[in-house]
């Protein structure tokens, strides 16, 4: 009998997926990743909460699973917090969902499934996996459900690591997933979903990155394209490419943060006409559907979680390093420190992060 680690967050998705992969025959036990002390951030309305590992063991519990909190503190401290941190302060916006998916679901869990003689790591994860038996990869698709599709945080999971997971949920839709939660009486059926920063709930990313580095960080002037001063901003770590309020400024026409220089502290805005996006750079690169990219390659890219992917022709630069080009220009800006994902329809081709 096959064995599975399922990964337990407390929430109705996992629960389900935990269901599923029972229902299929498989051994399983029930794995919550503890990834911070309670007392480290304000957690009301987030997720990997004290609470949520309390109806993560109630569900594993109901199905009958032994269940289990591994202690990933360091790691998520580490791999996660501190990278994210740095990349604000060098001026980039950071995906740590994408970071938390890399190191701590499929590394450090994947380590316990090793230690442990288990075979599979199972998530709640809204993608599908299969493999192309004509060239004997395996393919990380889009969700059945397009609204819930998280293909986008998971385009750096490798071949071994894809052979070693299994999605439940990709061939359903969450209204399905919520039904089969009521139906069988879990705990956690109706519960709210996290739409934030797990360990920043209330969305205010520089009060934590001030109060995790003790640092206050400069004011410095808002300037135009040509350099032309428009204004002071707060610190630069209060800023995030394309945004357009907050900025405090009293300006004759809409203005758009299109580029940070951290070197000189001053926060570039542009109109909105500016603001398109015709090509972009990306390194820490990872294929899934294709060993490598060495010729230009038509696919289709998106920029960030929320945009739909654009038509483009992926180039490669240098061995660390590839270009995409649009076939028009997008009007979402390329952030830095953003992932740059390539589709051939629901075929994740990879990705790499935006530099």
């Amino acid at each position: 009998m096959k064995k599975a680690i399922i990964a337990m967050s407390g929430g109705v998705d996992s629960s389900v997926a935990a269901l599923l992969t029972l229902q299929s025959g498989f051994e399983c036990i029930g794995a919550t990743m503890k990834l911070y002390e309670s007392t480290d951030f304000s957690t009301q309305k987030s997720c990997c909460t004290a609470d949520d590992a309390a109806d993560a063991r109630a569900v594993a519990s109901k199905l009958g699973m032994p269940f289990y909190v591994f202690n990933f503190t360091d790691t998520f401290r580490k791999e996660v917090i501190e990278r994210f941190v740095h990349s604000y302060e060098s001026g980039a916006t950071p995906n740590p969902c994408i970071e938390c998916n890399k190191h701590l679901k499929f590394e450090r869990l994947f380590d316990k499934m090793h230690e442990l003689g288990f075979d599979y790591v199972v998530t709640g994860h809204y993608a599908r996996i299969e493999k192309d038996e004509t060239c004997g990869r395996y393919l990380l698709k889009k969700a059945k459900d397009l609204s819930k599709d998280q293909s986008y945080v998971l385009y750096n999971l490798t071949q071994s690591q894809l052979s070693h997971i299994l999605f439940p949920l990709g061939g359903l839709e969450k209204t399905q997933t919520r039904s089969i939660a009521e139906k069988n009486g879990f705990i956690n059926a109706k519960k709210h979903e996290s739409q934030d920063i797990c360990f920043i709930p209330d969305g205010d990313y520089a009060a934590f990155i001030e109060r995790f580095t003790n640092k206050e960080y400069p004011h410095g002037h808002f300037v135009n394209t040509a350099g032309d001063i428009l204004g002071e901003h707060k610190g630069i770590i209060r800023y995030t490419v394309g945004q357009r309020k907050g900025l405090g400024l009293a300006l004759p026409k809409p203005m758009y943060v299109c580029k940070k220089d951290v070197q000189n502290n001053e926060v570039v805005l542009c109109y909105k006409e500016d603001l398109s996006c015709k090509e972009v750079f990306a390194n820490e690169l990872n294929w899934i559907s294709v060993p490598d990219i060495t010729e230009p390659m038509h696919v289709k890219a998106r920029l960030r979680y929320n945009q739909k992917e654009q038509p483009a022709t992926v180039y490669r630069v240098n061995e660390d390093t590839i270009k995409v080009v649009f076939d028009t220009p997008v009007g979402t800006p390329a952030a830095k420190g953003q992932a740059l994902v390539l589709y051939d329809g629901d075929i994740v081709v990879g990705g790499g992060t935006i530099i």
